[in-house]
């Protein structure tokens, strides 16, 4: 199974080609199903002004690097957020473009389970795991994680008002992780392989996708201007 799975959630524009296929183990424990995640092609661009003008020349990069065409995709994985309002419009958009045109399912996934994700090869047993992202406004997006589960948030504070006492470790964007007195794990952004495995349980067994709804977590901050009627003398 080819999926394109794309983020815009942080400033990193995020595009990649990942190969999903079921892989099955023999253990102690007996037969084990697992999902088997492979990365064909990736691109990640940190600019959150550029979400528009990058991403589609991403995933067209990746499709000439894997030497695939749009036709071979199968799937299309999305990050929802938390983020800003306009970077996270755009890499949902181009996934339900995508989506629409290929006649494919697009799944949305939580980008910061997609980075916890990408964590856990990293965790120790028994670890809590906070995860933060730049929410703008001098704030966080956060949630906390425990044995891949995630068991508080999202939401979004400052990160002097975030209370995460459990808390052992933490990932997420470089410029905010600092705030918290705890050992960082180097992961900051979703990486296509982290969107697919957050979504390989629904994508394996063909399930039927929710529906794409972002996750701003607060009101945008470009608003509809509001107009009166002005008094002819300009008053």
């Amino acid at each position: 199974m080819l999926v394109l799975a794309v983020d815009t959630a942080t400033p990193a524009v995020t595009a990649g080609l990942v190969e999903l296929e079921q892989a099955t183990s023999v253990g102690s424990a007996g037969v084990a199903t697992t999902a088997g995640v492979r990365t064909l092609a990736s691109r990640v661009r940190v600019d959150p002004r550029a979400h528009a003008e990058v991403l589609t020349p991403q995933i067209l990069e990746c499709l000439t690097e894997a030497g695939r065409s749009r036709s071979d995709i199968t799937a299309v994985v999305v990050g929802i957020g938390p983020g800003p309002f306009t970077g996270l419009r755009v890499g949902m958009a181009t996934a339900a473009a995508f989506g629409d045109a290929l006649n494919i399912p697009v799944h949305g996934v939580c980008s910061l389970d997609t980075i916890a994700a990408d964590a856990a090869a990293d965790l120790a047993a028994d670890s809590e795991l906070l995860v933060v992202t730049d929410a703008r406004r001098r704030e966080v997006y956060w949630a906390r994680y425990r044995d891949g589960v995630r068991v508080a948030g999202p939401d979004v504070t400052k990160p002097a008002d975030l209370d995460a006492p459990h808390a052992t470790v933490i990932a997420g964007s470089a410029s905010h992780v600092d705030f918290f007195d705890l050992p960082v794990l180097p992961v900051e952004t979703p990486s296509p392989a982290g969107l697919v495995r957050v979504a390989a349980d629904e994508l394996l067994v063909g399930a039927a996708p929710r529906p794409l709804v972002p996750m701003y977590l607060r009101r945008p901050d470009a608003v509809e201007r509001s107009y009166r009627t002005l008094d002819p003398t300009g008053a």
